[in-house]
């Protein structure tokens, strides 16, 4: 910059210099943007083209299922719910009490996994087990925090203790966090279909935090989107089903072929994300998983797993940060890239996370600076002029774009209303900045896992509603 007279003159070459630089960012995105947009759209046309037909054959035969409607499993048996604790002493009590009070079944126990250093936990959970004996509590003999997955295999031996010592073996394993608010049904639904499938998923539907509607809502967006449609299918095209890690059930005989092949314990505690892994494995084995949207009736209701998500922003980028390492990175090198293509292509959407806040990390740089060259060409009076391949990338994009918030506000609109609908639209921008900032962490934790550094317990403060809502 030169100063002539008081005024400031800015060089002609930084103008052509910072819009150079904000095209090839604006490029680059916009590439890859195009590309990402292509693979969700195929994914709407899967689901799109299932749901019709579904309705066109299928519905016109039979009537929908529900729950009301469910078959009695042919062979009833004891389901095991593994319930993970470390410092859940906040929300452990009104959990346990809520499920004891909901679950409409007549041969389960509650597994909960504690640490001897966690006394305020375990001590509330001791309490509740010596006034119902459906409650088992299992202190690890390390102290915490190990990892998630070294809680559940903990729990694991505890049931293998138990059969053992009783005379039983347990028909399926039921995964939960400490801060689930449990459906009635869903040991109901697990005891039937468990019978046909090594891997039964439900809907996660996150609650609306009134006091966070910005980020935690965000992820009512993503599981309204993802538990409504990708999942489905994912199903669709034969590829393995992932375990959401609560509101899942596994049958005890695939559990207890993993843990045959793993030296005894089914879930691998080096994983951050053990829950997503064992589903994957499960296929790999030859089990099949299923995911199940049952409505409760005929018009209304949902049998889902609801549970308050992170609320602020550091907690949100915390557990983001996890799911990216765990899934996106590594991920990578503890599953590979086994399977057909369905298989290759759900995997890849997987492990996309990381790539996808790069280019959104470009794209709104390129924005910033795409402002940036407008106001210094018109301060030098040098024009800024886009090539037109760009403009028709932009064109692409924003096509692709608009499809993409119609579906997000049907879903959400669908399980939470038409209000959370029209939020979720702003919210993608939340949603991209935690996504971001997720990113950079991400890459640090992977980082400290290839020095062989040990993982531990990556988790967040919870919250569980003194009354939980009606289902």
């Amino acid at each position: 910059m030169n100063r002539i007279g008081g005024k400031i003159i800015v060089m002609p070459t930084l103008a052509a210099m910072t819009a150079a630089i904000a095209h090839e960012l604006v490029l680059f995105a916009a590439i890859l943007f195009l590309i990402g947009g292509i693979d969700d759209l195929v994914v709407d046309i899967i689901w799109i083209v299932r749901t019709l037909w579904r309705r066109a054959t299928v519905y016109r035969r039979h009537q929908r299922a529900t729950l009301a409607s469910l078959p009695a499993p042919r062979s009833p048996g004891r389901l095991a719910v593994f319930i993970p604790a470390w410092h859940e002493d906040e929300v452990i009590g009104r959990m346990i009490q809520t499920a004891l009070d909901r679950f409409d079944h007549d041969d389960y126990a509650l597994y909960v996994g504690c640490y001897p250093n966690d006394s305020a936990t375990w001590e509330i959970v001791a309490g509740i087990a010596k006034r119902d004996d459906r409650v088992k509590l299992v202190v690890n003999m390390r102290e915490g925090p190990t990892t998630k997955a070294d809680c559940l295999n903990t729990l694991w031996r505890a049931l293998l203790s138990d059969e053992i010592a009783e005379g039983w073996r347990a028909k399926a394993v039921i995964l939960h966090d400490a801060e689930d608010i449990v459906h009635s049904g869903e040991l109901r639904v697990f005891d039937t279909l468990i019978e046909r499938f090594a891997l039964v998923q439900l809907p996660v539907l996150p609650l609306i935090d009134r006091g966070s509607r910005w980020i935690s809502g965000h992820y009512c967006d993503e599981f309204a989107e993802t538990h409504g449609k990708a999942l489905v299918a994912r199903e669709a095209i034969g590829a393995a089903m992932p375990s959401a890690g609560v509101g899942c059930a596994f049958a005890r005989s695939a559990l207890g072929g993993i843990a045959a092949l793993k030296g005894g314990s089914p879930f691998d505690a080096d994983s951050l994300t053990e829950d997503y892994e064992l589903g994957l494995r499960i296929t790999e084995l030859g089990g099949r998983g299923i995911f199940v949207r049952l409505a409760t009736r005929s018009k209304g209701g949902l049998v889902a797993v609801r549970a308050h998500f992170p609320a602020t922003l550091a907690d949100a980028v915390h557990q983001k940060s996890r799911w990216m390492t765990g899934i996106a990175l590594a991920g990578w090198d503890r599953l590979g890239w086994q399977g057909g293509p369905a298989e290759f292509w759900m995997r890849l959407r997987d492990r996309r996370a990381l790539l996808a806040a790069i280019v959104l990390s470009a794209a709104y740089a390129g924005l910033c600076l795409t402002a940036l060259a407008w106001i210094l060409a018109w301060l030098t009076g040098v024009p800024v002029a886009p090539s037109p391949g760009l403009g028709i990338l932009l064109l692409a994009n924003s096509v692709l774009l608009v499809w993409r918030l119609g579906l997000r506000f049907a879903f959400v609109a669908r399980d939470y209303g038409w209000r959370e609908g029209l939020r979720a639209i702003p919210r993608v921008f939340v949603a991209n900045i935690i996504a971001m900032m997720a990113a950079r962490r991400a890459i640090g934790r992977y980082l400290a896992i290839r020095r062989n550094e040990a993982p531990v317990w990556g988790k967040t403060r919870h919250f569980f509603p003194e009354t939980a809502p009606v289902e």
